[in-house]
């Protein structure tokens, strides 16, 4: 389960996205994926990552891995941001390499993959699910009180199930 009432710091979020702290801290930087819980204020203060920020950064690794430009990428979050990152998890992104496509649809996937060309695609249900994993093994921050949240995500049923059960 996602919650808007956690946000996670910058080593958490390289750790679920899979980069390195340098990428993430370029990113925000140039405004690839800003955070949109806390951004930075000058030196020492923390950024603090929404569950959805972490997805797209997971997102642009994944793009980046594939040979897909930084410019093409840059292009796709923008487009991403513009809908407002909704419907993220039922969304597949697909790429020839120079183009990025979302594909909501299988038939819209089927269209993509009858051109012929090579092409690849990041079901977005499944970075989700590979955050939201993630995540829940490590810390976040409660967003209105700033308390650190150790171990597994309070907001998971699972987790506090087992959690009661030991």
């Amino acid at each position: 389960m996602v919650s808007e009432e956690i946000g996670y710091r910058g080593p958490t979020a390289c750790a679920a996205a899979g980069i390195t702290y340098r990428q993430l801290d370029y990113w925000a930087r140039t405004g690839l994926v800003e955070p949109s819980v806390r951004p930075a204020h000058g030196s020492g203060t923390q950024r603090l990552y929404s569950f959805r920020d972490v997805v797209v950064l997971k997102i642009v690794k994944r793009f980046l891995d594939t040979g897909v430009s930084l410019q093409n990428i840059r292009t796709t979050v923008q487009h991403l941001r513009e809908r407002g990152f909704r419907d993220l998890e039922r969304m597949t992104l697909m790429s020839d390499g120079a183009t990025v496509y979302e594909c909501d649809t299988p038939d819209e996937v089927h269209a993509l993959l009858q051109g012929g060309q090579g092409i690849f695609g990041i079901a977005v249900g499944v970075v989700w699910r590979d955050v939201e994993s993630a995540l829940s093994q490590l810390h976040g921050e409660r967003v209105d009180t700033g308390e650190t949240l150790i171990g597994p995500n309070p907001t998971d049923e699972l987790a506090r199930r087992r959690n009661r059960a030991v």
